[in-house]
């Protein structure tokens, strides 16, 4: 597997005009070698594979990244970098400009002379947009531990629970069921909380005839899953009921039109014409959704304004919300695999109306 994803960044070498490629950022090192440890720096010719790391990640290394020639670097991973790429002759360098800092790039770039570092953005991101079958069965999985971790938590939604209370019970939950870690900050936003789309769990208990929104993700094998779901406590009110039903229309359509050919733009626009035919528009400020794999948010984006073409093998979010302030709001996100006739809905939770 990870043979082949070299050898595809190799293939671009000659169009990049480059002889070597410097590799930093995390989920992109991993990506090319398996390799999970925190500190570490691939350097790619088109004929060698080195990982430099330190003392602490060396055995990791060559557990992780087999295919690689490890070295360690001791405490001067850049140093030993660049002795390399004097070693291997390379005279053209690209590296991740999108990730070295611009303080980084002028010390780099006095140290490594004559060589000529060439910025490249995107290299890695755009391979990584078209998952193969392994990333598939890992995000699958990620995907089975976030929905286990709903449906499990949904007996503890109750009048004077605390939010965070509910997103500690999620992430256990989700530790239990083989999540490395939480994906990003659990999202539990109660009442009028619900108003903020990030509205990272607080202190707030949770109120009777209020709205839940839920926002969590589980990480397995180093791949992501997002899950959003908005419940109420007791009997919903008719604008809770309306507010619901119009977000769930709104994915619904998206949904049935998401395939291959579209651009993340014009999937956009199909869910949000329902939020604006309602006369809710000013009250959904963000896309429709995002690409999901080793980050949590990549691309291809599904938004306004992206040009993104979709492709089969793209997996993404489709997360419509209508928010008001003082109100609350309402979020519904499944992740799906784009397909040449369709998409795959990965979600398995519950979209029906819930009441507690």
């Amino acid at each position: 597997m990870f043979n082949r994803r070299l050898q595809r960044i190799r293939n671009g070498f000659p169009q990049q005009g480059l002889d070597g490629l410097m590799v930093c950022k995390p989920e992109n090192r991993f990506y090319l070698s398996g390799f999970s440890g925190s500190a570490g720096m691939l350097l790619i010719t088109p004929e060698q594979a080195l990982l430099i790391t330190d003392f602490r990640y060396e055995q990791q290394a060559h557990e992780e990244a087999p295919d690689y020639q490890i070295i360690n670097g001791g405490t001067q991973l850049t140093q030993t970098v660049l002795d390399q790429v004097t070693a291997l002759g390379i005279a053209r360098l690209g590296f991740e400009s999108d990730f070295i800092t611009f303080d980084q790039f002028n010390a780099l770039s006095e140290k490594i002379k004559p060589v000529v570092l060439e910025p490249q953005k995107g290299l890695i991101e755009q391979l990584r947009q078209l998952k193969d079958k392994e990333e598939i069965v890992y995000i699958r999985k990620a995907i089975e531990i976030s929905d286990y971790a709903f449906q499990q938590v949904l007996p503890l939604i109750r009048p004077g629970v605390l939010e965070q209370d509910l997103a500690a019970e999620i992430e256990y939950l989700m530790r239990k069921k083989g999540s490395a870690r939480a994906a990003f900050d659990t999202i539990v936003a109660s009442g009028p909380r619900g108003a903020l789309p990030h509205g990272i769990a607080s202190n707030k208990p949770v109120v009777r005839g209020e709205m839940v929104l839920m926002d969590f993700g589980a990480v397995f094998a180093g791949y992501h899953s997002d899950l959003s779901r908005t419940v109420v406590v007791g009997n919903p009110t008719k604008e809770q009921q309306f507010i619901y039903e119009l977000v769930l229309k709104a994915q619904r359509e998206a949904l049935i039109a998401l395939r291959s050919g579209l651009t993340g733009a014009e999937v956009d626009r199909i869910a949000r014409s329902i939020i604006i035919d309602a006369g809710y528009c000013e009250y959904w400020g963000h896309g429709l959704g995002h690409g999901v794999g080793l980050s949590i948010h990549e691309e291809p984006r599904l938004s306004a304004v992206s040009a993104a073409v979709l492709r089969p093998g793209m997996v993404v979010t489709v997360e419509p919300g209508v928010y008001l302030p003082g109100w609350g709001g309402v979020r519904i996100e499944d992740m799906v695999v784009i397909g040449d006739e369709g998409c795959e809905i990965l979600t398995a939770a519950t979209k029906e109306f819930i009441i507690l």
